[in-house]
């Protein structure tokens, strides 16, 4: 009797896809050409930066200047620009330059990949997503290249511009900066503001998600003709900036001049979602300013966008979930239209995931390096986040930390519905169902 060959499905196919990345991207970096020293990483450094890369994270434990070869930085941005993209939309997009015919398969995962709303029209959306891709980091190098043209000299300085534009976008937040300082991230642009706003540009552009900025070209201002997904990202997105922007700029950077201020305190509300560059020590703020960092890491960007997090739409649907119970309405909506049972399922199965890896692996850092929670929680949530921020303590964790680290951000990035949906693939649900009894919560 003949086996029936059991397909991959588009879960399993993506979480595959980014664990064989990251692999390759490893064994690259342990190449001798791949460091300065010409000695080649060890196993466990180039696992770790490559999975940062390719999760688009920005957690190092090697400072990516000073460390890493221009082979080196080259295969790390060539990490961070398929992650950013997405294993599945990379091989579309090969496939569609060589001409070759894009099948039903391969649509589906990359619906699934992108969260389009369905299959048709998915090719030519790639092709739309690798011109807004390309352009919006070609726009943002060119903003930044006079200022590091003039510091690095002409070659160097398009380098430099290229690489941050292309991190920016991606939201991955690996830097250049430590051939002034090792590990000092954009700390001596602070006052720039060509860098500023280029970098803090991009990263909103990158975290608003393709299927948004479809909308953008092709509506343009008439936003009412915008998709309800797009008009609640675009509006939570504006919430989540200007909030912690205003806190940052009345309590954390008061002894600031003007300028440095507002830009400051705007940088660091964009940055947390979730790109991980910074323009100042985070060691000096306060712990409420780390504590709301913490929690937009949490959140991240907008569903099919190069951001991790649990995803600003999840946040929306939860509080309008909680503001239909309070008002004792039927169906949470935005803009007129009811959010569907399952959206709402989803939502919350998201928030318990994200909440219990955060937690987890904040509280299992800190038993095992004896350090303080409060510090370990953020480095978790930066990583779950796939944020790249950090208060100095990842270079110096243990392995076992590192691997924790390594998890959370391969997790964060892959999704956890897509292990859930990868681990059910191929079960039906029984026709039977349970009888129903009621349970008191809250």
């Amino acid at each position: 009797m003949k086996k029936t060959e059991k397909k991959l499905s588009s879960s399993q196919f993506i979480i595959l896809g980014f664990a064989g990345l990251i692999l390759t991207g490893s064994l690259l970096l342990m190449l001798p050409v791949s460091t300065k020293d010409g000695l080649g990483a060890s196993f466990f450094d180039a696992l770790f930066t490559a999975t940062s890369a390719v999760c688009v994270t920005g957690l190092i434990v090697q400072d990516t200047a000073t460390y890493w070869s221009g082979f080196g930085q080259g295969v790390i941005l060539s990490l961070i620009q398929t992650g950013g993209m997405g294993i599945v939309t990379l091989g579309v997009s090969l496939a569609l330059f060589s001409g070759r015919k894009i099948g039903l398969k391969q649509r589906s995962t990359m619906q699934e990949a992108i969260g389009a709303p369905k299959v048709g029209g998915i090719v030519k959306l790639t092709g739309f997503l690798l011109k807004v891709t390309v352009l919006t980091e070609l726009a943002g190098a060119a903003v930044m290249a006079p200022v590091f043209c003039k510091e690095l000299g002409i070659a160097k300085g398009i380098w430099y511009s290229l690489f941050h534009s292309v991190s920016a976008f991606c939201n991955a937040g690996f830097d250049l900066m430590g051939y002034r300082e090792r590990f000092s991230s954009l700390v001596y642009f602070v006052s720039e503001p060509s860098i500023n706003l280029a970098i803090m540009g991009l990263i909103v552009a990158g975290g608003l998600g393709f299927l948004t900025w479809k909308d953008i070209v092709v509506h343009k201002i008439h936003i009412r003709r915008y998709s309800m997904q797009s008009k609640v990202i675009l509006v939570t997105t504006s919430l989540l900036i200007l909030f912690p922007a205003v806190f940052f700029f009345f309590f954390e950077f008061q002894d600031r001049p003007l300028q440095e201020r507002i830009l400051s305190s705007l940088f660091q509300s964009v940055t947390p979602r979730t790109a991980g560059f910074n323009t100042v020590d985070l060691t000096a703020m306060s712990e409420p300013g780390q504590g709301i960092m913490t929690i937009l890491m949490l959140i991240g960007g907008a569903p099919g966008s190069t951001a991790g997090g649990m995803k600003i739409t999840t946040l929306a649907v939860m509080l309008s979930t909680a503001l239909t119970v309070f008002c004792k309405k039927e169906n949470p909506q935005f803009f007129g239209r009811r959010i569907t049972d399952e959206a709402v399922r989803n939502a919350g199965t998201i928030l318990t995931m994200y909440l219990i890896l955060f937690l987890v692996g904040g509280f299992a850092i800190s038993c095992l390096e004896n350090l303080p929670l409060v510090v370990c929680l953020y480095e978790a949530a930066s990583a779950v986040g796939t944020v790249g921020l950090t208060l100095g303590i990842t270079p110096e964790l243990g392995v076992a930390s590192r691997m924790i680290l390594i998890l959370l951000m391969y997790l964060g990035r892959v999704g956890g519905l897509t292990f859930v949906f990868a681990a059910l693939s191929g079960r039906h649900n029984a026709p039977a169902r349970l009888p129903e009894e009621r349970i008191a919560v809250g």
